[in-house]
């Protein structure tokens, strides 16, 4: 037995050692993506519910209380434009203000 043997032998070995690793190492990624896969598709369709329902509390919610909302700053808006008008007048005398 020479060390050629040996040396010869511990290649083979490492080999197939490297070998059977490396196909476990494989299979364990593909399964982890396929768990992954699983979870980014539930991860997906929630956050399509959730745009869903946030397009729906716009629609129904938000945009109608924004209308309202926007009506009476410009009710207010024109009763104070109003109001400095007749106050502006009231405080006129001959054509000067005091």
């Amino acid at each position: 037995m020479d060390i050629v043997w040996f040396r010869d032998l511990i290649i083979c070995v490492w080999g197939s050692v490297a070998t059977l690793l490396l196909i476990f190492i494989a299979v364990l990624v593909f399964l982890l993506y396929r768990k992954a896969k699983v979870v980014l598709n539930s991860i997906e369709m929630a956050s399509s519910t959730i745009l869903r329902i946030s397009c729906t509390v716009e629609d129904e919610i938000v945009k109608p209380i924004a209308q309202v909302v926007s009506i009476i700053q410009g009710v207010r808006v024109g009763v104070d434009f109003i109001s400095r008008l007749f106050r502006r007048n009231e405080g006129k005398e001959g054509g000067r203000y005091e």
